[in-house]
């Protein structure tokens, strides 16, 4: 199930109260740990999901978590609320959409490289040098390996995509090919 619009509204909100407390930054590394603990859980999604278990009792597990966290309260009150008001499905995509709207405020951009192999830490931080000279923007890159690329990379920024791979320029020739 999709919750964009959903987690847009309560990113927007997040975001808004994070920056008139100035602690943004934690406030996102709150969340996103909670995130994925609740992700990570399926005995915890199972719990403060099932409408059987009592609010209070899922407002002091949060609690507890959060203690145990060591989360702002602001990131408390947005859990508990979530989980009152039966959201807390919508917490990831939350988490994505705050990422997005720090991001955009901080002026950085994400790029996605896969490559077919392992790329060094010199031939990344050249790469990250030229998509910053051509974004204007701090460029934040993560990497992963696709053997089916048979060589190359592929950047992903966005919605735009630069295609260096070998596959791509093989599906290019066939398609060339098929065509005459």
């Amino acid at each position: 199930m999709s919750y964009d619009t959903i987690a847009r509204r309560y990113a927007r909100a997040v975001f808004e109260i994070g920056k008139e407390q100035k602690n943004l930054a934690q406030l996102l590394r709150d969340l996103g740990d909670f995130s994925r603990a609740y992700e990570g859980s399926e005995e915890l999604r199972m719990v403060l999901s099932n409408p059987l278990v009592d609010e209070s009792q899922r407002e002091a597990l949060i609690k507890e978590l959060g203690g145990r966290m060591s989360m702002t309260e602001t990131a408390l009150s947005t859990l508990r609320l979530l989980a009152h008001r039966r959201r807390l499905a919508a917490l990831p995509d939350i988490v994505r959409q705050l990422e997005t709207l720090v991001d955009e405020d901080t002026g950085v951009v994400r790029a996605h490289v896969t490559s077919a192999g392992p790329l060094s830490e010199s031939y990344l931080s050249k790469l990250q040098g030229e998509l910053e000279r051509s974004t204007g923007k701090k460029v934040v890159i993560t990497h992963k390996q696709d053997p089916t690329l048979i060589a190359g990379i592929v950047t992903r920024i966005g919605d735009r995509v630069i295609d260096g791979s070998v596959k791509a320029r093989l599906d290019s020739f066939r398609e060339s090919l098929l065509g005459t």
